[in-house]
């Protein structure tokens, strides 16, 4: 029988404490879309879909035709389908992992490592760190979604440590004058700001602690008299306290750029930007490994001092972070998120309502599809019969097949495609 090339996935959904509760989800929302008999709990939470093969997290195949029970393992009997380059550059493996995530409460601060020191730190802690691999990462907003990405310009932080003195007392005189006095040149201000960041992590539980509740304190006290407090970044300090009170994390604010994504907006982490979610819904694609380098925000293992040793401490605006995409050329209803890492790609389709047929097109590379909007049979040689799409629908195409769309919801349609193009 000939093999099917072309199929969909049942995909892993992650439980995490920070993500949103229930059909507030866009998680599950778009599971209960791609599967209507699935059932949705009220109380628990629904934080990640996982569209890939990542062993913590391998999609189901859902075509019985298929002997193979997931993406993974029919990958290793049929790498061909990841296109010839991507599977001799990544070893017979999937490069990249899609997922969605739904951000209720703020993800840890944190950075990714490179493969250089990836590779150093799972030799030596295999339990906190679990591969070898460098995990760049791009967040494309699917609803208005915050994050904190990046180093401020040194002059906001330089305001910060003048309007926050409890922020300034766990930095310290000496390491703030430094900063102040780099201003100019490039390389003795990174430098300046490592000082800063370092002792601000480092301080002692007791001292922080103290200079946080003095701080929320006053921040309360001041919103409660009708006090402006956007010059201590009161709304989000307070937000944060109450997520995470008590946690070093909850200073960062004063370091990193606030992101404010509209949909479709994006932005790309590579190696060593600091950065965390704080709330809203995304797509994002990264590199598949599971290594990340914590540092607040979070209950769990906290890696201090390779955090401040790893990062990249340029300091630039919020809105350079904010990652542009570029029309296709051949194709005007796809926009590229193309990022500077050869592991992913990822494709945002939009066709628009008065087109009823629709080509995705043949790729060099296998790639996976997300409907977010829309209903549509799809047909394809290597798919041997029509497979209904939905919202919340997954399909795996293999390299260089095409997938031709018959599209039968009023309002068009939107998806995002997953892919490596070398």
């Amino acid at each position: 029988m000939e093999e099917v090339r072309v199929f969909p996935l049942t995909c892993a959904v992650q439980n995490y404490a920070w993500g949103k509760v229930g059909l507030d989800s866009e998680v599950a929302k778009l599971v209960i879309g791609g599967d209507p008999l699935a059932v949705i709990e009220v109380g628990k939470h629904y934080a990640e879909l996982w569209m890939g093969a990542h062993p913590k997290g391998d999609a189901q195949i859902k075509d019985n035709r298929i002997a193979q029970t997931t993406l993974g393992q029919w990958i290793a009997h049929f790498p061909a389908s990841l296109g010839s380059k991507v599977k001799d550059t990544f070893q017979g493996q999937l490069p990249f992992l899609l997922k969605v995530l739904s951000v209720n409460t703020a993800l840890s601060v944190q950075a990714h490592p490179n493969r250089e020191l990836a590779a150093r730190l799972h030799t030596q802690f295999p339990e906190h760190y679990p591969d070898t691999n460098h995990k760049p990462e791009m967040a494309i907003a699917l609803t208005r979604f915050q994050g904190l990405c990046g180093f401020r310009p040194v002059e906001e932080i330089l305001g910060f440590l003048k309007s926050v003195p409890e922020f300034h007392a766990l930095v310290g005189n000496a390491a703030a004058e430094e900063l102040r006095s780099s201003m100019g040149d490039a390389a003795r201000t990174s430098q300046a700001l490592k000082k800063c960041f370092t002792r601000m992590m480092n301080c002692e539980k007791k001292v922080f602690v103290d200079q946080l509740n003095m701080l929320v304190k006053r921040v309360t006290e001041e919103g409660a008299a009708g006090k402006d407090t956007s010059s201590s970044n009161g709304d989000l300090l307070l937000r944060l306290h109450s997520q995470y009170p008590g946690d070093i994390g909850c200073f960062s604010i004063y370091f990193l750029n606030l992101m404010d994504l509209d949909a479709g907006q994006a932005m790309f982490l590579g190696a060593s930007e600091p950065h965390a979610y704080l709330y809203g819904d995304c797509i994002e694609c990264m590199a598949c490994s599971d290594n990340t380098v914590r540092a607040g925000l979070t209950p769990k293992y906290i890696d201090v001092n390779t955090l401040c040793e790893m990062l990249d401490y340029s300091s630039a605006p919020a809105s350079s972070k904010i990652f542009p995409c570029v029309q296709d050329p051949s194709d005007p209803c796809v926009s590229v998120y193309d990022p500077p890492v050869p592991d992913f790609t990822v494709m945002r389709i939009q066709v628009p309502a008065s087109v009823k047929q629709y080509t995705v097109a043949p790729l060099d590379s296998a790639s996976i599809v997300l409907v977010i909007e829309g209903d549509a049979s799809a047909a394809s040689p290597a798919a041997l019969s029509d497979i209904t799409l939905r919202r919340g629908t997954v399909l795996f195409i293999s390299a260089n097949e095409s997938v031709s769309l018959h599209i039968t919801s009023q309002s068009g349609m939107s998806m995002f495609r997953a892919c490596c193009l070398l």
